[in-house]
């Protein structure tokens, strides 16, 4: 039987999923008391074990380290939860790739801003709406497929169902009000069958599901809380002003905040991510404005010009499942999807990424900049959704290799690695 500690900060639906299954499989999972996020992530002694701070992390009883919040789950779950033979092991990693790859990306660009995790904007309203459709897309397969099914794969609950159930939460919690969720009767069944379950229940308690969907800047949790304390300010005096100040410092900071404040603790707006680490000479926006309003045969040679290798680094990412990507505007939704989830790291960061091939033949891989020496996504838990798809590999500057790898993704040209010829590109920037 698996036990040890586990690393995360509160109400984290990734690190969810490792406590569900340990509740099934009787696993002796601790969940680490004093760790503080932004702190204890990001200490030396931590990284030793978890390179890059991310979290959820494990650590067995017996020494296993690992990050991945699948993995855990998997780790920490019986045979049971596992799949009783090769065929249901396969049904179920099919499910954890369709959560993490349709529903998760989708549920996110949805909630997320909502939740005032993603910045909203004029130019995110396009991935905002087209986020809902895709979040509908995803539970119309999983309400045809639970019509004559009680759960996902077999007569029993499996890690599936807690992989699949623990990704929509946020999205029954604050979105999917009655209107939407009325055609989606068989998920509804599911879902709710799920989280009424003791071992969900010792770890979620009792999920409210959204009755009013909330709008961005807002999460519908906390709107009573928010209209009381308007209220409570309309009414306030001068005189009683003083006094609640006074009041409001001998507070623990817990108890002032909301409830959608709470939910936004796992990362505090305090700094962006790079601001600790040296800015250089490469001045990121200066070569965007030049990339944008120059051909590659001006824009490229510039970039070389100004790129500061000591203080800035390049990354190769490389989809790791192009045998799942079917039509080329769904290729294209995970690209866009990835962006604007990634919208807080546009100030220090610079991507070209392509989509090579066509419908049901395609791949997608790009070239990356930003400040620093590290992978940056683990710097914020806002940025790890999308990167765990991707493989990736830091780029020595001096090789020739690099250089060609530049040339051809910020002028989308060539082929990829299986031959597919250039389709289409996006710039994140």
């Amino acid at each position: 039987m698996a036990a040890g500690t586990l690393y995360t900060y509160p109400d984290n639906f990734r690190a969810a999923k490792a406590l569900i299954a340990a509740q099934y499989s009787k696993a002796d999972v601790k969940v680490a008391q004093n760790f503080v996020f932004g702190e204890t992530n990001k200490t030396k002694e931590f990284q030793q074990k978890f390179p890059g701070g991310k979290v959820p992390a494990f650590e067995g009883k017996n020494g296993q380290l690992l990050q991945d919040s699948n993995a855990i789950a998997f780790f920490v779950s019986n045979d049971q939860l596992k799949g009783k033979d090769d065929y249901e092991k396969a049904q179920i990693l099919q499910w954890i790739g369709f959560a993490e790859g349709e529903v998760l990306p989708a549920s996110c660009a949805w909630v997320f801003p909502i939740l005032g995790i993603i910045k909203n904007s004029p130019s995110s309203q396009e991935a905002f709406q087209r986020a809902k459709n895709d979040v509908r897309n995803a539970l119309t397969i999983l309400n045809n497929h639970l019509l004559t099914r009680t759960y996902l794969v077999g007569e029993r609950i499996s890690l599936a169902d807690i992989v699949v159930a623990s990704n929509l939460l946020n999205p029954y919690k604050y979105v999917l009000d009655p209107e939407y969720r009325k055609a989606f009767g068989n998920v509804n069944r599911w879902f709710t069958t799920l989280i009424n379950q003791p071992q969900f229940k010792a770890v979620l308690g009792d999920v409210v599901l959204c009755d009013k969907p909330a709008q961005v800047g807002a999460v519908h949790a906390s709107g009573d809380a928010g209209k009381k304390k308007k209220e409570e300010k309309k009414q306030e005096t001068k005189q009683e002003k003083p006094k609640k100040e006074a009041a409001k410092k001998e507070k623990e900071p817990e108890e002032e905040l909301d409830a959608a404040e709470a939910l936004l603790l796992a990362e505090p707006k305090t700094k962006d991510p790079f601001d600790s680490m040296p800015k250089g000479t490469f001045v990121i926006d200066d070569f965007k404005r030049f990339y944008s309003n120059e051909d590659e045969s001006k824009s490229i040679p510039y970039f070389w010009e100004k790129f500061d290798p000591e203080n800035y680094s390049i990354w190769y990412g490389e989809y790791k499942y192009p045998e799942e990507l079917s039509k080329v505007f769904m290729s294209c939704n995970l690209i866009t999807g990835m962006f604007q989830r990634l919208d807080k790291m546009r100030k220090q960061a610079f991507g070209s990424v392509c989509l090579f091939g066509e419908d049901n033949n395609s791949s997608i891989s790009g070239v990356w900049v930003w400040r620093g020496q590290e992978l940056a996504f683990p710097l914020s838990p806002d940025w790890t959704i999308d990167y765990e798809v991707y493989d990736w590999k830091k780029l020595d500057p001096k090789s020739e290799e690099t250089k060609k790898l530049v040339q051809q993704y910020f002028s989308w040209t060539g082929e990829d690695k299986a031959g597919r010829k250039f389709n289409q590109g996006k710039v994140f920037k």
